[in-house]
C-alpha cells in the first residue's frame, strides 16, 4: 500500500471514532436534559409578576446570587443570557429567562408567569390570554426597497 492510502486508511478510522464518542456523548447529554426538565416540570408555579426590565447579559453582571453563579459551568459564565427583573409581591427578584420565550415577555407590565426557582419557563398575560410579542420595526433599507418596488408595480419582497 502506498504511503496516501495509509494515511487516508488512518483519517478515516480516527474519523470513525470521533463520530462513535460524540454519539454517544449525545446520547447522554440527552438523557441529562430530560432529567433536568422533568425537574423543572416537577418544581413549576404559576406567579402574578411586573416585569421591570429585560436584557441579555453577562451571568456575572446579572444581579444573581452568588451560589447561583458558583454553580454554573466556568464556560457559561461568560456568556449572555436572557435576564428579566420582575417584583413577585412586596419583592424585586432577578430570574433567567427561556430563549424561547424572551422575546414574548413584555416590558412594564404585569403577567403570570410559570416559574421554576429562578427560571421563567412561560409567560400568559394577565387574564390567562397568551402574549404575542410586539411586531419588530423594519429597517430603514427594507423600508426604502419596499417603497421603491410599489412605484415600480413589482410585488415587495418579505
Amino acid at each position: 500500500m502506498s504511503k496516501i492510502a495509509i494515511i487516508l486508511l488512518v483519517i478515516l478510522v480516527v474519523l470513525i471514532i470521533a463520530l462513535v464518542v460524540l454519539y454517544f456523548l449525545g446520547k447522554k447529554a440527552q438523557k441529562r436534559q430530560e432529567a433536568q426538565q422533568e425537574q423543572i416540570n416537577a418544581m413549576k408555579q404559576t406567579v402574578s409578576m411586573l416585569i421591570i426590565d429585560k436584557k441579555r447579559m453577562k451571568l456575572k453582571e446579572s444581579g444573581l446570587p452568588q451560589m447561583v453563579i458558583d454553580q454554573t459551568p466556568k464556560l457559561l459564565r461568560g456568556s449572555k443570557l436572557p435576564v428579566v427583573k420582575a417584583k413577585v409581591g412586596p419583592q424585586i427578584m432577578t430570574l433567567i429567562c427561556e430563549e424561547k420565550i424572551f422575546d414574548s415577555v413584555p416590558v412594564k407590565k404585569e403577567v403570570k408567569a410559570v416559574v421554576s426557582g429562578i427560571y421563567i419557563t412561560d409567560v400568559k398575560g394577565l387574564h390567562g390570554k397568551p402574549v404575542v410579542a410586539p411586531a419588530k420595526k423594519k429597517s430603514f433599507f427594507k423600508r426604502t426597497l419596499e417603497k421603491v418596488q410599489e412605484k415600480a408595480g413589482a410585488k415587495p419582497i418579505k
